[in-house]
């Protein structure tokens, strides 16, 4: 069974399939174009210390993200 989580829920080593990105305008493109589009296979890697920024694995390359910018990524998770 499947279930959605914001991919700030994930814990390292998890992944998940994008189904939303809740954000609008400028920082939903900038999301897009990085790769983060619907269907997209998403690994969390590892948090900073702080918990900000987080660091995932997207279409073979690295990739950090503000925390404010993933809690806009909805994914499905296994």
């Amino acid at each position: 069974m499947s279930a959605n989580k914001k991919l700030t829920e994930l814990k390292p080593g998890e992944k998940g399939r994008v189904v939303a990105i809740s954000s609008c305008g400028s920082l939903r493109r900038r999301m897009m174009d990085m790769g983060l589009v619907t269907g997209s296979e998403v690994k969390l890697i590892r948090l900073a210390p702080a918990g900000d920024p987080i660091e995932v694995l997207l279409r073979g390359y690295s990739l950090a993200l503000r925390k404010k910018e993933a809690m806009n990524v909805t994914l499905e998770v296994e």
